[in-house]
């Protein structure tokens, strides 16, 4: 089973891309990239946490309509 891990801001950049994401542009205070005519937060902190990229992920769920366990994460 694949656990969750730290990971670096290009690293997450590059996942959300591989998801069909947009992006990042510029927004006012952070970064942000596009699914649709939806918007995901990217974070300017150059790794995120476990419980950081958690919440994100969930965030990226909502967006997309679907689920995104560990393992697929890993994968991408």
């Amino acid at each position: 089973m694949a656990a969750w891990r730290p990971l670096k801001r290009r690293e997450f950049i590059r996942r959300l891309r591989a998801l069909g994401f947009d992006g990042p542009y510029s927004g006012t205070r952070h970064q942000f990239m596009v699914f649709g005519a939806h918007r995901q937060t990217v974070p300017a902190n150059a790794e995120y946490s476990v419980p950081q990229i958690r919440m994100l992920v969930r965030q990226v769920e909502a967006i997309m309509g679907r689920k995104i366990g560990a393992k697929e994460w890993e994968e991408l």
